[in-house]
């Protein structure tokens, strides 16, 4: 698998999670289980260290991050955090413009 790939699939996924999560029908637990999840199928990509990096997997990398950092309260009630997902979140659906401001990593 590439990491365009993986990306591709994984977006799907991060976009279900917290659209759910919004919604209440997901508790922060599958989140937290989501990221780890991730992190190790991300361990099983070989060659990532090569391939340059698009926009959706910056964007991609930095949800994930923010999903993982804040804790569930801020991240479910914050208007400007909750904002600025669901803004990375319609560019990784394919429905919003890039936010300039992502600059997620590789871990």
């Amino acid at each position: 698998m590439t990491v365009t790939q993986f990306i591709d699939n994984k977006v799907q996924q991060l976009s279900y999670y917290l659209h759910n999560y919004w919604r209440g029908l997901l508790p922060y637990s599958e989140l937290d289980l989501y990221f780890w999840d991730t992190l190790e199928e991300w361990a099983q990509i070989k060659g990532s260290a090569q391939e340059p990096y698009s926009q959706k997997e910056r964007v991609f990398w930095h949800v994930l991050h923010q999903m993982h950092f804040w804790p569930d309260n801020k991240l479910s009630q914050d208007p400007i955090l909750k904002t600025e997902l669901q803004t990375c979140i319609a560019y990784l659906d394919g429905e919003g413009f890039c936010p300039f401001d992502c600059v997620g990593i590789r871990p």
